[in-house]
């Protein structure tokens, strides 16, 4: 009965394989979980899905399949939106609230489903109809003790069902993201190695070894494993970079968080003779750029942040910054950048579809190679793997 299923995850576009179905007819066979759609839903997306991106596009699937996360029935009908904006708040006193009926689900549905064939108008403040800041179960702002919450904020967190919600919508590798799902595409890039003192038991050579000392324990050590990947991250810090500050800080963030060997550097819209540390200090603490160029081997991963979005003449002209008379063109800097390190790429905060607009992104990406990722879930980890090769 679940083959339907199957092909419903399909087309949203979720990697599930045929094993992986036939791992959840197992698991529900074994009776592993007690079938409530909860249980099942828990169970089927720990089978199914093997990446957190994907988690958003499972949900809808889910829901569309079940009828139970993204349309409570069958034919859906709209709400209008006047009649879910709260203008009343209304408070219940302790013995209100344990006056007020509990329906239970099946009861709440059924109730749902006649009310939005007989409701007209909006209602606030009341017991009966969908509304706001009354005693209702359906709509959102008041308090029942078990309710459909419908549009709003959670207030008192008693709903039963939520409308249309979604509960990993900041999943979808589509999306900009926080410092929580930039630190999942960045580990991409990690790269173990033992090194250091044997001081780490080394579980399966101590098994191996103890068998073949007919059973007398053989403990045998190991250096720990260490992320020994180094990254060196320039930043472009000003102007139409002002748009991209909160963005730019959660990147920054994660990446100062996952990678041990991390340096950088800031940059304003394109890289010329000389980086800084601190934007306070940036015209009296200046780093020479061809020192920052000899600093570092070259299996650096180098990685760029920035909009890229300027005049041409700042990337392709001498004296072209917009900030003083630089010697030689940004486009000779990035190239020698390049040349030196090998793994690069470029993250831009702007999004994707704005980049045709941009002649100076155009400039840059033919400057990457065409190694230039926006920064989503599904952009980072692009970039992750280019790097990691």
């Amino acid at each position: 009965m679940l083959i339907d299923f199957f092909y419903t995850l399909r087309d949203a576009r979720i990697p599930v394989t045929i094993r992986e179905f036939l791992d959840l007819l197992a698991a529900l066979e074994s009776e592993v979980s007690m079938l409530s759609i909860d249980d099942f839903y828990f169970l089927a997306r720990t089978i199914l899905v093997k990446d957190e991106a994907h988690y958003d596009k499972f949900d809808q699937a889910f829901g569309k399949y079940f009828r139970g996360i993204d349309t409570l029935f069958e034919k859906r009908p709209d709400i209008p939106l006047d009649w879910l904006e709260q203008r009343l708040k209304r408070e219940l006193t302790p013995e209100q609230k344990a006056a007020l009926e509990k329906f239970g689900y099946d009861k709440l549905m059924d109730r749902l489903q006649e009310l939005l064939k007989e409701q007209k108008e909006r209602h606030e403040g009341g017991s009966k109809w969908i509304g706001t800041g009354g005693k209702s179960p359906f709509g959102n702002g008041g308090y029942n003790p078990e309710g459909i919450r419908i549009g709003g904020e959670s207030t008192h967190r008693r709903a039963v069902k939520v409308w249309e919600q979604r509960a990993f919508q900041d999943y979808d590798d589509q999306k900009a993201i926080g410092t929580r799902n930039i630190k999942i595409a960045l580990r991409r890039l990690r790269k173990f190695a033992r090194t250091g003192l044997h001081e780490e038991l080394a579980l399966d050579d101590t098994i191996r070894a103890t068998a073949n000392n007919a059973g007398y324990l053989d403990l045998r050590m190991q250096p720990e494993r260490k992320n020994n990947i180094k990254v060196l991250m320039l930043l472009d810090v000003g102007g139409s970079m002002d748009d991209h500050i909160a963005l730019t800080e959660e990147l920054f963030s994660a990446a100062r968080s996952e990678f041990k060997h991390l340096d950088f550097y800031y940059f304003h819209n394109c890289v010329y003779d000389y980086l800084w540390k601190n934007n306070h200090r940036r015209h009296a603490e200046r780093f020479p750029t061809m020192d920052v160029l000899r600093r570092y081997p070259p299996d650096t991963k180098l990685i760029f942040v920035g909009d890229a979005t300027m005049s041409p003449y700042e990337i392709l002209q001498p004296g072209g910054s917009v900030e003083y008379n630089n010697p030689e063109a940004g486009a000779v800097w990035m190239q020698r950048f390049t040349n030196t390190f090998p793994k690069a790429a470029w993250l831009n905060p702007e999004p994707e579809g704005l980049w045709q607009y941009r002649q100076s992104i155009a400039i840059m990406q033919q400057l990457m190679a065409g190694r230039m990722f926006p920064v989503t879930l599904d952009g980072l980890d692009r970039a992750m793997r280019l790097l990691s090769k």
